[in-house]
């Protein structure tokens, strides 16, 4: 159990570090000519793997804690434009690189918005589209981000058919009262039958989404939440913290803050869901995921090859994650690049087989070398230092993290302490070269616990 003053000393605005730098310290964007031309040098490498990340960001309703990029309809004639739109965006990225269809591919992933908003036949005819790229048969990974309340067995049908063998069902808590509160009520059922169903289908792993700090949650009913979704023995799970940015939602406004749990009482919940996973089996993953031991992800972390991207924690890391869709960011060894978020810029964009640049980032020498550190420690919780004088300046910025034994620093090396877990973040604010040198002026970052 973190003490109070341990939670009033730390629970500060930090980032979450799924990329490095982070967004809000992107500065030097890329065109989109020099999107292209990094692609370029990446795909020359003769052992070069890629990913896609495809973003739906249609969903029917709103629901009040999420952050993504969503389009609120419950106009299904959207989704056949839409596909045509994705489909035409990988043919204009394939016209630029010819030699990306030679490429193994990894991993294809949904996500959203709610990617069952589309009907079977329109997922159907997506993945027709990718039919002739050249999936890495051996390790190949189809993912898909479900709605519970907005998927049928159909869908997964679909899905499986096209190579899919990972769905991440959205529960975030099993309470009705937290549900009406954030605008998703989705009875345990409903959970349960497409849980089975994903399994009967042979879908190897199936996922669940929970998140701690949402109005009304409480220690009873999160116990409760915990209980049933260990009774499902979801093969891996996703434990996030509720991040507050009403700044950036607006929509977390329709709630009262009173109703929130914060602080200590947040923690709380964390911490004793924690303590019922492990004892269930699960294994801690990084940061706030878990999955039994069989689970790729846990297996990843035993054989030191985890990895965390945009997505969270993986277990695959290619060379380039290329995403598809409105707002979607892409990934290379030497670039970040970001989608234009307004879908009917987007829309226009695409169809006029243009790149959609919204924004990005070139990264220099020192930002691709804080990446990885940063990396390295997110998912192993250890890093090398580069020489003695980032050794002294990491002590220096730690000291009290060191004098509250959450870390060590020592030998060219730092570590997170058992009991420093809880702080990750924290601890890897020392690494953030951008952050450091230009804190923000204004919130741009959730509470780091």
């Amino acid at each position: 159990m973190i003490s109070k003053e341990l939670l009033k000393k730390y629970d500060i605005p930090a980032p979450r570090y799924t990329s490095y730098p982070t967004v809000p310290y992107w500065s030097d964007s890329p065109t989109s000519q020099e999107w292209i031309e990094s692609l370029k040098r990446a795909t020359t490498k003769s052992d070069m793997s890629w990913s896609m990340y495809v973003h739906i960001p249609f969903c029917e309703t709103l629901c009040t804690f999420c952050g993504c990029n969503t389009t609120i309809t419950r106009n299904h004639d959207r989704g056949t434009p839409y596909v045509d739109v994705l489909l035409r965006e990988l043919r204009t990225y394939l016209r630029h690189l010819p030699e990306l269809r030679q490429k193994p591919l990894r991993q294809i992933h949904l996500g959203g918005g709610t990617p069952t908003f589309l009907s079977p036949n329109e997922l159907k005819r997506l993945m027709d589209g990718f039919a002739d790229l050249n999936r890495d048969e051996q390790y190949f990974e189809g993912s898909v981000e479900v709605d519970p309340r907005r998927t049928n067995d159909r869908h997964l049908e679909v899905l499986r058919e096209c190579g899919f063998n990972r769905v991440s069902l959205g529960v975030q808590d099993f309470d009705p009262e937290v549900q009406r509160l954030v605008h998703r009520i989705q009875p345990f059922e409903i959970t349960r039958d497409l849980t089975a169903s994903a399994r009967t289908m042979g879908y190897t792993s199936v996922n669940f989404d929970l998140i701690y700090g949402l109005p009304k949650q409480s220690l009873k009913t999160m116990g409760k939440t915990i209980a049933q979704t260990v009774e499902l023995r979801p093969d891996r799970i996703a434990l996030y913290s509720f991040a507050l940015v009403p700044w950036i939602k607006p929509a977390q406004r329709l709630f009262k803050d009173s109703d929130l749990p914060v602080g200590a009482e947040k923690r709380e919940l964390y911490e004793a869901s924690y303590e019922m996973l492990l004892k269930a089996g699960y294994i801690e993953i990084g940061m706030d995921h878990f999955a039994l031991p069989s689970d790729a992800l846990a297996i990843a972390q035993r054989e030191h090859t985890l990895h965390r991207n945009f997505m969270g924690y993986t277990d695959v890391r290619t060379d380039v994650l290329l995403g598809l869709g409105v707002s979607s960011i892409s990934e290379s060894p030497d670039c970040f690049h970001q989608n234009e978020k307004v879908l009917p810029v987007y829309e226009r964009q695409a169809n006029q087989d243009l790149i959609a640049t919204f924004r990005g980032h070139k990264l220099n020498e020192m930002d691709r070398s804080r990446r990885e550190q940063i990396l390295e420690f997110m998912t192993t919780g250890q890093v090398e230092l580069n020489d003695e004088g980032q050794e002294a300046d990491v002590r220096q910025f730690l000291g009290s993290l060191i004098e509250d034994q959450l870390i060590t620093v020592g030998n060219r090396r730092l570590k997170i302490t058992e009991s420093g877990k809880p702080f990750l973040r924290n601890a890897c604010m020392a690494l953030d070269e951008r952050l450091r040198l230009h804190k923000p002026e204004a919130r741009v970052f959730s509470q780091a616990l």
